[in-house]
Parts: structure tokens; sequence; C-alpha cells
């Protein structure tokens, strides 16, 4: 008597421990630990003969799990706020702007200077309402040989503008 006891007790705790380590939150796990021994091994049993169902009804919650939620929204890309590539006038006319400034910002020649401030354009379009933000990568992003450290905050302020200015900000 006390062999079989202990085996069942040795089957009932080998059946929640696989019950616990399985993963399911369904309420048929939290159901076997209350029934009765008997029950236990039938149970587990179960799964096992209808093992198609119960593996696409975890797949299915592993899916919604593994998706978005639904009230959450999805990181933007990485390229967000970044404006389409700008055409020949509105380029030649951002160069112009930036080289009154200090002909300096645009040594690197006019594809660098525009690339420079689209990235610009991306910094605006993610921290609208942050103006110190936008001087601070503005002095990161417009640099030369003669200002590897940017031009510092004054005209970083002016760079800002201009690219602004320039119409190549609203073509997001």
């Amino acid at each position: 008597m006390r062999t079989r006891s202990l085996t069942v007790a040795v089957a009932a705790a080998a059946v929640i421990g696989l019950a616990g380590c399985s993963g399911s939150t369904g309420s048929a796990s939290k159901a076997d630990p209350a029934a009765p021994a008997s029950a236990a091994p039938a149970a587990s049993a179960a799964p096992a003969a209808s093992g198609a169902p119960a593996v696409s009804g975890a797949a299915a919650s592993g899916d919604a799990a593994a998706g978005t939620p639904a009230g959450a929204k999805p990181a933007p890309p990485s390229n967000a706020g970044l404006p389409a590539e700008p055409d020949s006038a509105t380029a030649a006319k951002l160069v112009a702007a930036l080289k009154a400034l200090d002909p300096d910002i645009v040594s690197a020649g006019p594809a660098k200077t525009v690339e420079a401030a689209r990235k610009q354009c991306q910094a605006v379009y993610n921290y609208p309402k942050d103006h110190a933000r936008l001087v601070e990568v503005a002095g990161s992003t417009f640099t030369s040989a003669a200002h590897p450290q940017g031009f510092g905050p004054e005209v970083s302020e002016k760079i800002l503008a201009a690219v602004q200015a320039s119409g190549l900000c609203t073509r997001i």
C-alpha cells in the first residue's frame, strides 16, 4: 500500500512539474493539481491524444504574443522624417544660403551638404519642440576640416534656420 501511494504521489508530482514547465497558461493546467491522482494521468494523456488542437491553440496564443499588442504603436522606421532628395533648384538654394553664412559649411561639396541638411530635417521631425536639441544636432551634423566640432551655437542656430527656410524639411 505504501509503495502504491508513493508511486501515485511521485506520478502526481511529475505531472504537476511537467504542467508547470509547459508554459501553458490555460485553465486545464490549473485544474490538474486540484484533480484526484487518478484523474491527473488521464488529464495529461488527453493533450497527447488531441495533440494537434492543443498545439494549434498554443501556437495561436504564441502568435498573438509575438505580434504587436492591439493598442501599441509600432516603432517608426529608422528613416522617419528623412525627406526625399531635393530637386536641383531646392538643393542650389540650400547650398547658397549655407555658403552665405560661412563658405566652410559647404566645403565638403553640395551632395554632402544636402545630405547633412536632410539629417537635420529628420531631427526637426523627431524633436519638433526641442529647439536646443535641434541646434545641438546642427552643430554636430554640419562640420568641416576647419571646424571638426561644428561651427558653434550661434552659427548652428543660423544653419538650422537656413535649412528650415529652404523648404527641404517640408518634403517629408
